[in-house]
């Protein structure tokens, strides 16, 4: 691949804005019009010459009544190592999961700043007790 070639996943994702606003029988020129483009800038993206940016992707998905996900499948996943993200993603849905959780997470953008501090240390000495209690 080089510098002026288009990258491998903006092929992938013009060809899957193309298929879909073929699936839905729509012109370039009406799908441009409702994003507000021309014609000539949606053909661009279809031919992954342009990329798309996350906001007109976003707005070609409402449009073409499709989850955003729909245009990138059929990719690669990434083969990366996620154990530290995994955890996390675990212990927030874990913590959602609860009535608590849920009640605190919808309370906590209305705490100032300040004291929102207090409370993560009150809740990290409240935490660390725990663990104290249950080892012995």
């Amino acid at each position: 691949m080089t510098n002026s070639s288009p990258h491998p996943v903006d092929l992938h994702v013009g060809q899957r804005i193309r298929l879909r606003r073929k699936l839905v029988g729509a012109s370039q020129t009406q799908v441009a019009e409702a994003l507000g483009l021309t014609f000539q800038q949606l053909q661009k993206y279809e031919r992954g010459t342009n990329r798309i940016s996350a906001s007109k992707l976003h707005a070609l998905a409402l449009h073409m009544q499709v989850p955003i996900s729909w245009f990138f499948e059929g990719l690669e996943e990434p083969a990366a190592d996620n154990t530290v993200i995994n955890r996390r993603q675990a212990a927030v849905d874990a913590f959602l999961a609860t009535r608590e959780g849920l009640e605190l997470a919808f309370a906590f953008p209305g705490v100032r700043p300040g004291q929102r501090n207090q409370i993560l240390a009150l809740v990290r000495t409240l935490a660390a007790d725990e663990e104290f209690a249950q080892d012995t």
